[in-house]
């Protein structure tokens, strides 16, 4: 499957713009940008992740909606 046609794995519907690379379940890697804020407000973060779409859209979600004080890091291969 080619990633213009991977969908979230949490909700099924939406377009993947990052990878979690360390995921604690193989089912949960690709999320789309909603699931993924939600993740974040909801205080479980992507931790080690990749920005799939080309632009830190991941980043810029953490940047908005981030109070936890912990390390990130950006998966570069």
């Amino acid at each position: 499957m080619g990633a213009h046609r991977r969908t979230c794995d949490w909700c099924g519907s939406g377009t993947p713009i990052v990878r979690d690379m360390d995921p604690l379940s193989a089912d949960y890697q690709y999320w789309c940008e909603e699931c993924a804020r939600a993740l974040i407000i909801k205080g479980d973060p992507i931790e080690t992740y990749r920005e799939l779409e080309g632009e830190p859209i991941y980043g810029r979600l953490l940047d908005d909606h981030c109070t936890l004080k912990r390390f990130y890091s950006f998966a570069t291969a």
